[in-house]
């Protein structure tokens, strides 16, 4: 089954992007906000959701690529599709000129609109535990 490319960008009140990058490609920085439990070894993320010691969800993704201040694209383990990705890229908006978080991810087409909101949800952690 072909995915489709979703692209969100969310508006961020973060004034260095390097800040904002240890939040984003850091095993601690990740858990602050995207999922429970994150461990990097050797360009895999293993990300969990829920307790490690009851009720959990394990996803592991290659880094594919990671570029300082910049961007992260990572891959899930067992994904079907090579054209899929998600990535999480630091950017300005064109409108204000400030820091935004640009996202891309891939999903089939009936699933889209759940993943739209699983980043919304994602973001609100971000701003909630970083002030971003």
């Amino acid at each position: 089954m072909l995915k489709q490319r979703l692209n969100l960008e969310y508006p961020l009140a973060a004034g260095k992007p390097d800040l904002l990058w240890q939040l984003l490609s850091t095993d601690h920085g990740l858990e602050r906000w995207l999922a429970d439990r994150v461990v990097e070894n050797n360009g895999v993320m293993q990300l969990t959701w829920g307790s490690p010691y009851g009720e959990h969800h394990t996803l592991s993704a290659n880094i594919v690529e990671r570029q300082k201040n910049s961007h992260i694209r990572l891959q899930w383990v067992d994904e079907e599709e090579p054209e899929a990705y998600w990535e999480m890229r630091i950017g300005k908006s064109e409108l204000t000129e400030e820091l935004c978080l640009c996202v891309v991810d891939f999903a089939p087409a009936e699933d889209i609109e759940d993943l739209h909101e699983l980043w919304d949800d994602n973001l609100d952690r971000l701003h909630q535990s970083s002030g971003f």
